[in-house]
Order: structure tokens, then C-alpha cells, then sequence
């Protein structure tokens, strides 16, 4: 696990006043200088207690992009998964298969905008990538604005990282052919 505690939830914050991906730049491409813009709001998450922010969109700051270390996905209350659809996040192998790992499970799944103001609507969120997996969040905090999440992590999330992690450790089986000998 990324996080200390494994598969415990964490709290999120909105970080506003940085951006972690410049409108048509090269927040979409995984180079080390797309990190770098992401280390002092990380510095202010921590000092504030959080070990993980939240960006929204560079150019209007009204959508959900991606977490400082990993994509955004939240379970809707009727049961979808859905991801921000957006130029300036990063292409995530991971997130494409939770998402298959969803559709395979009877889920819909959504690759769509994401204004804020859904946060509320959502019956749980997570972080996904290469390092974290996946990552619960217990509430993620915007401006004055706390929206909570289950301080344990939910029903949906627990069911999909034990199904990928399931597959990368070969105890089920691989019907997409995603793992291979060297």
C-alpha cells in the first residue's frame, strides 16, 4: 500500500490556488516534470494533515482532473463507476483495468466531465495507479466544504482491488490477457 494502514481510507483536500497540469500542456504524458508542480501543494496538503490533494481542471477549476499521485474515480449511489474524462490527466493503466474489472462485474461505467458539486453524490471515492492500486477516501475537504465518504473502505472498491490484485497475483483467472511470462 502507498498509504500507511493499507487499505484504510484517506482524507483528500481541494488544493485551488495550484494548478498540477497547465491548460494544453503535457499533464496527460507521465514525465518527471509533471510532478514537480505538485510538490508544494502536497507540502500544504500534508502540513494541513492530508496525505493526498485533489486538482481540479487547470482551465476553469469548476472539474474534478486527478489526484497529486493517482487518477480520480468515484461508485455513484445507483452503482456506476465513473472517471473524469479530461486532457490534462494522465493515462492510466491501472484505472483502464478497474474500469474492465468493473464492466466485467455488471458495473457502468462513465469516463465523463465531473463538476464538483457531484462530490456529494457519491457513495464512494478512490485514487488509482501503478503504486496505490487503489486507495479509499474517507471525505475529501474543498474551501469550507467537507464531503464525507465511508471511514472504511466500501463494498465497491474492496470488490475491485481484490479482483485486480486477484488477477496480478495469478489466484484468478486472467480473461484479458493482461498478464504474460517473461
Amino acid at each position: 500500500p502507498y498509504y500507511k494502514g493499507g487499505m484504510q481510507p484517506v482524507p483528500a483536500l481541494i488544493i485551488e490556488d495550484y494548478d498540477r497540469a497547465a491548460p494544453r500542456g503535457t499533464g496527460h504524458i507521465k514525465v518527471a516534470g509533471n510532478y514537480g508542480a505538485s510538490l508544494k501543494p502536497s507540502k500544504i496538503a500534508k502540513d494541513r494533515h492530508f496525505p493526498i490533494t485533489l486538482f481540479l481542471d487547470p482551465k476553469d477549476h469548476e472539474y474534478v482532473d486527478e489526484f497529486g499521485t493517482s487518477n480520480f474515480f468515484a461508485i455513484t449511489k445507483d452503482g456506476k463507476y465513473v472517471t473524469p474524462d479530461s486532457p490534462s490527466i494522465l493515462g492510466s493503466v491501472t484505472n483502464k483495468s478497474i474500469m474492465q474489472i468493473a464492466k466485467d462485474c455488471g458495473l457502468k461505467v462513465e469516463r465523463r466531465k465531473i463538476h464538483y458539486t457531484e462530490l456529494k453524490d457519491f457513495a464512494e471515492v478512490g485514487a488509482c495507479g501503478t503504486a496505490v492500486v487503489i486507495t479509499p477516501i474517507s471525505e475529501i475537504v474543498h474551501g469550507d466544504k467537507v464531503y464525507k465518504y465511508s471511514e472504511k473502505s466500501g463494498p465497491v472498491l474492496k470488490m475491485l482491488y481484490d479482483r485486480m490484485l486477484g488477477i496480478q497475483y495469478g489466484e484468478l483467472p486472467d480473461t484479458h490477457h493482461w498478464m504474460f511470462d517473461l
